[in-house]
């Protein structure tokens, strides 16, 4: 039960911490050995901690998505992985029903997930809470969560305001309303450091595929606003040479490193936001050209083959290449949205992109054929018919 009191109490906090956190790096304010809901000693110098009192004591009902199926044994070969973003629960999802008629190893929530931002500046963070809540209720994602075992990562929406980056006050909380929702065992790592970015290896030696799940929300800085508000290319925001914007943080961005050198065949690297697109100005990696070259670099810096990017956040789907910043060309399919398709076309300029977006309700599929040495990236529409469609030999991303 939430208590008016408390928000009183945690306003305050905030309000606090938020300023005497500003000289802070996004992700200099609490050791990997501390919980994000853990009670510091020290005086706060980040919300973070400043509020970590306040929820640690605080009395909610835990939004719980129903137990699913548990994911795969580490020896298991992958064939088929689904995945989809940009999905509010104030609507039908008719797409899951399709998602779930189909058979595949797993599926992958890549970024709004839910939509619950929480306009109302409450610590307390009601309207993600209730998207939570409302998203276990609905019939047709109960069926696709107890179809497939799951993986999960958040966007904006699901983190707790739109375009939000490390800034963000509640930060702390809605890591813990995200882990429980989707069932994080208590021993789960992510319980015990700030951010979600994960990581996960199936299958043996030849058919070994590596998930790795960034969170671009939790330590990111801010985004350069643009000059020409709504022109094609310019829409929210502009890249920038500052050096000292940040998009995964020191911690996140040395653990990147560490798995692109763990031994793998195919490699995805979940980003909720596009890598590869440059015809617009909303958000994207391209809004920080230097850290999006740091990413192209570790690869090849890493020795990582097979890297193949997924994201989301769009409300549009389409197929990414670029050949000139890797040893080996890098491609992405961005798949969006589940439910929250705006447009019937999206004719933004496309730079580095592969054919025609799509821009209706979508899903992904990544097929992987080990004998012929394929790689599907497939988009396909609300009724399973696969619209979009690019075929990677593993040869040619290094993999063979």
């Amino acid at each position: 039960m939430v208590r008016a009191s408390h928000f009183f109490a945690a306003a305050g906090l905030a309000a606090l911490a938020v300023a005497c956190s500003e000289p802070v790096a996004p992700d200099a304010s609490v050791s990997d050995a501390a919980t994000p809901a853990a009670v510091p000693t020290d005086p706060p110098r980040t919300a973070v901690e400043a509020l970590a009192p306040f929820y640690a004591q605080l009395e909610y009902e835990k939004p719980l998505a129903a137990e699913g199926p548990a994911l795969p044994l580490a020896s298991t070969t992958l064939t088929s992985i689904a995945f989809g973003s940009c999905n509010t629960a104030e609507r039908e999802i008719p797409i899951l029903n399709t998602i779930a008629a189909e058979d595949h190893d797993l599926f992958m929530y890549i970024g709004d997930n839910v939509y619950g931002d929480v306009y109302s500046d409450d610590a307390t963070m009601p309207e993600l809470r209730e998207a939570y809540h409302m998203l276990a209720d609905r019939p047709e994602f109960q069926a696709l969560r107890a179809r497939f075992p799951m993986l999960a990562t958040w966007d904006d929406h699901d983190y707790g305001q739109n375009d939000m980056g490390g800034r963000f006050a509640f930060k702390g909380f809605a890591q813990q309303l995200f882990l429980d929702f989707w069932r994080a065992p208590e021993d789960d790592v992510r319980r015990t450091r700030e951010g979600i970015y994960d990581a996960h290896i199936y299958g043996e030696a030849g058919q070994r595929v590596q998930i790795i799940l960034l969170d671009t929300r939790y330590f990111r800085s801010d985004l350069t606003i643009t000059d020409n508000r709504g022109a094609v290319g310019r829409e929210r925001y502009l890249p920038s040479a500052d050096p000292e914007q940040d998009m995964l943080g020191a911690a996140q961005w040395a653990w990147l490193e560490e798995q692109l050198r763990q031994p793998a065949d195919v490699r995805l690297i979940v980003t909720s936001i596009q890598v590869h697109a440059d015809g617009h100005g909303w958000e994207a990696w391209r809004t920080m050209p230097l850290e999006r070259d740091r990413l192209y670099r570790l690869v090849g810096e890493t020795g990582a083959e097979g890297v193949v990017f997924v994201s989301g956040d769009r409300h549009s789907s389409g197929l990414y290449v670029r050949d000139d910043v890797a040893p080996y060309p890098l491609y992405e399919i961005t798949s969006s949205a589940l439910n929250m398709s705006f447009r019937d076309e999206n004719n933004e300029p496309g730079p580095n992109r592969i054919g025609d977006m799509y821009a209706l309700e979508n899903y992904g599929v990544i097929g992987l054929d080990w004998d012929a040495g394929e790689i599907a990236l497939q988009i396909k529409s609300n009724t399973g018919e696969v619209v979009r469609e690019q075929i990677v030999s593993m040869a040619e991303i290094g993999s063979r």
